[in-house]
């Protein structure tokens, strides 16, 4: 008897190290595995034989199959093979379209488990000495978008643009002259800002500037998608930035001079 499920898994920021223990384990029990262009495909030596492994190529600006049609094949495999994993890169609630997947199988009456991945929104900073929060520095961060689903830029990012958060910004290449803009209007053309492109990947590259001049540098580094945007003071973290901002800080903190004799 076939016993229709699907699970919606997490497959981590690129690197297949960094898929967790509890995905590996349901790979292996999946009869049919879907995955996405940006889930490793080194991932698939975790299914068992005789697994169907087929890949549904989704990536910004270039769906390979529409979201329609992999709720399809979703509802189609579960009822004909049992239990399908959806392997999505990043993690599936966070600009995954998860809920039109469990929506998909819910009205067909297939039971859905989820596991939770790394986003790369936390992994690509993190791969390079990028907080997203530290104190003194930044107390929040937000997470948006920077294409909605019309392909215009989200309207999100002139609130972000406002904020005091670190502003981590996914799949907004394609309308990054127009965000620096945004923020720019909104008087941080100063605030350092940092592009990682393929993150956690062999792959990996990083290029660091300000608002105002970080468009040109990734044009003239050629740098594309997936690149993930981190745009706030966090970026002084970086290696390359750091003992400027070391340097600035010690300026800040060091007590004037004619302090500095007396207390002597």
């Amino acid at each position: 008897m076939v016993q229709p499920m699907l699970s919606l898994v997490g497959a981590g920021p690129g690197d297949p190290d960094l898929i967790t223990l509890k995905a590996i384990k349901t790979l292996r029990a999946a009869d049919v595995i879907l995955y996405d262009a940006l889930a490793s495909e080194e991932l698939l030596r975790y299914a068992r034989p005789g697994a169907l492994c087929l890949s549904v190529g989704k990536r910004a600006g270039r769906h390979a199959v529409p979201q329609e049609e992999i709720n399809r094949l979703i509802v189609h495999y579960a009822l004909s093979h049992g239990h399908v994993v959806r392997l999505k890169g990043g993690d599936p609630f966070l600009f995954g379209r998860a809920e039109e997947e469990i929506r998909a199988a819910r009205q067909a009456g297939i039971p859905v488990s989820t596991v939770p991945g790394i986003t790369s929104a936390i992994a690509a900073p993190a791969s390079q000495g990028i907080p997203l929060t530290a104190r003194g520095l930044h107390e929040s961060c937000w997470i948006i978008t920077g294409t909605t689903r019309s392909g215009h830029i989200s309207a999100d990012i002139a609130l972000a643009a406002r904020s005091t958060a670190t502003v981590v910004v996914l799949m907004g290449m394609g309308h990054l002259r127009e965000i620096m803009d945004i923020f720019s209007a909104n008087g941080k053309s100063a605030t350092p800002v940092a592009i990682i492109q393929s993150a956690t990947t062999a792959d990996e590259r990083c290029i660091t500037g300000s608002v105002h001049d970080i468009t040109d540098a990734a044009v003239e580094a050629g740098m594309g998608s997936p690149a993930v945007i981190i745009i706030g003071e966090t970026v002084r973290l970086h290696p390359s930035l750091w003992r400027e901002y070391a340097n600035l800080t010690l300026q800040i903190n060091e007590p004037p001079h004619e302090n500095r004799q007396t207390s002597l």
